[in-house]
């Protein structure tokens, strides 16, 4: 691949055994969406998701480069909120890719940053997580509202994709100005106008207890360390499914079990990466954060929960959920 010879252990270890797929169709798997693929995670700190005996063994998340890396591929040095810091895998070729599935890599998490400033991203990402008593049909519903509502904040256009199960994500180009904690601020607003307009359909309430059967904004996937599959990226489940990239007019039609390790690369080879265009835009979130602006200071809308490996952070409402709250004594 490119003048690259990636040589593969071990090619015939099944790794999907409900669908017989190995290692090497793996390998086969990301040659064909290569460029697609590239595109996703060109430059970016990339943690690895690996699973080397196949889905049914033991897996795990390696933010940091694995030793004895190639030194053709390069890494980028981030920082994460505990404080600590690592170099990341940062893929600048498609045959960095397949090295990583030689070792039983499946799914890839990108930062939604550049190696060239890793402080300030240049995606904003929308998670549309279905919670139970909903599933792929809600996400998509909800997805064309969310469409509306960024393109009505800024004239904001977002590339839809499955997550692969049954969510949806949609990825924003933004220009790189803006800092980790006033992009989630934008993702915030962007809930915030969704369950306004879907308010029995669509809720950003960090606690499940409070969710009810909707759709999950889950607006902390923008916060500093937390990454979302790639578009291309194959998940661990027995059917061996991949995050699709979508055009819109597909969203709610096509659905998450038709797009797997075998039919993708037949997609790709008609249609190539129906979001090649996505770095050639690049949107303001002006008009978003004066959305916040107006939430926070009209209608007093404050901040909501971080995750709870997250230090505290400024004006975080209390980490804690509502039913044990409601128990504790005041004091």
């Amino acid at each position: 691949m490119g003048g690259r010879t990636v040589r593969l252990s071990s090619p015939d270890k099944v790794f999907f055994p409900e669908r017989g797929f190995t290692k090497l169709d793996l390998a086969r798997y990301y040659t064909a969406v290569g460029p697609g693929i590239l595109r996703a995670l060109r430059n970016r700190p990339t943690t690895l998701e690996r699973y080397p005996d196949g889905v049914g063994g033991e897996w795990f998340f390696q933010k940091r480069a694995p030793k004895g890396m190639p030194d053709w591929i390069p890494t980028a040095h981030i920082t994460f909120p505990s404080g600590r810091s690592a170099d990341e895998m940062c893929p600048t070729e498609e045959a960095a890719v397949v090295w990583a599935a030689q070792y039983g890599t499946l799914t890839f998490h990108p930062w939604p940053v550049r190696a060239t400033d890793v402080d300030r991203p240049d995606e904003l990402r929308i998670d549309l997580d279905p919670q139970p008593g909903t599933d792929y049909a809600d996400a998509a519903r909800a997805a064309h509202e969310l469409r509306a509502v960024l393109d009505e904040f800024g004239g904001l256009r977002g590339w839809p994709k499955t997550s692969g199960g049954r969510g949806l994500h949609v990825f924003v180009p933004i220009e790189p100005r803006w800092t980790f904690t006033q992009v989630r601020r934008a993702a915030i607003a962007v809930g915030r106008e969704m369950e306004r307009r879907m308010p029995e359909q669509v809720t950003i309430k960090w606690w499940k207890e409070e969710r009810g059967r909707r759709i999950f904004l889950d607006y902390n996937q923008t916060a500093r360390d937390r990454t979302i599959a790639s578009a291309y990226s194959v998940r661990p489940r027995p059917h061996a499914p991949v995050s699709a990239p979508l055009r819109w007019e597909e969203v709610g039609v096509a659905q998450p079990r038709d797009f797997d390790l075998a039919t993708m690369p037949a997609r790709f080879a008609e249609l190539g990466d129906v979001h090649a265009d996505m770095d050639d835009h690049a949107y303001s979130l002006d008009a978003l954060l004066e959305l916040a602006r107006r939430d926070e200071h009209d209608h007093g809308l404050a901040d909501l929960p971080y995750p709870p490996e997250y230090p505290k952070m400024p004006g975080e409402p209390k980490r804690v959920q509502p039913s044990r709250a409601r128990r504790e004594p005041s004091s």
